[in-house]
Formats: structure tokens, C-alpha cells, sequence
């Protein structure tokens, strides 16, 4: 099984979650079913889209995606969403989420100067 776990930003704030909040009802049930799959070991609507992102593309409306990291096999951490028209802005503001997620792991585990 894979743990899934949404990015929080310095503040708090998930980004994930606040693209999801503002998906219509039926964008977000496949949205959720989708994260589900990947925490059930599904990822064969993956793939890598650079800088240790992965994109999860689900066909459904606008061509939603969902945007994550991986941290070993077992961790997903989702880092955000969007739409096939958006597609670069999403995966730049992933990016930019997983570098800083990456930084905080690494300053948890040896303190803030590595």
C-alpha cells in the first residue's frame, strides 16, 4: 500500500487541497477516485513530466490532473492540480512545491545549514 500525503506549504496551507476545493462535484469524484488509485499502487495513468514530478492525468472533463512527488516507493505527496489548458503554470508551481518539500525533509533530518 502507498501512503499519500498532501504537501503543506510553510503556512499550512495544502495546495492540493485548495485546487480540489474549488472542483465541481463530479470533477472531484474523480479527482478523489483517482488518489485513491494511487494509493492502491495504480499508476498506470502516470508519468514523469521532470524534476522529480509525476503527473497523474485523469480523462475526464478539461483533462484534470494531479500533481505529486515521490519519496521511496511507499510515499506519494500530492502537490497540486490542474487542467491539460494550464498544464505548464501547474507543473512549474509543483516543481516549485516539491523543491521546497524536499529542502524541509532534508533540514528535518540534518538540521537547516545542509
Amino acid at each position: 500500500m502507498i501512503e499519500v500525503r498532501e504537501y503543506l506549504d510553510a503556512r499550512g496551507h495544502s495546495p492540493y487541497a485548495a485546487w480540489f476545493a474549488h472542483l465541481n462535484s463530479k470533477a472531484a469524484a474523480k479527482v478523489a477516485v483517482s488518489a485513491t488509485r494511487l494509493a492502491s499502487g495504480n499508476f498506470s495513468n502516470v508519468k514523469g513530466v521532470g524534476s522529480g514530478i509525476f503527473e497523474y492525468k485523469i480523462d475526464f472533463g478539461s483533462g484534470y490532473r494531479i500533481c505529486f512527488g515521490k519519496d521511496g516507493e511507499t510515499l506519494v505527496i500530492l502537490l497540486g492540480g490542474g487542467t491539460k489548458k494550464h498544464q505548464q503554470r501547474d507543473i512549474e508551481t509543483a516543481s516549485v512545491s516539491w523543491q521546497a518539500c524536499k529542502r524541509r525533509k532534508r533540514e528535518e533530518e540534518h538540521g537547516p545549514n545542509t
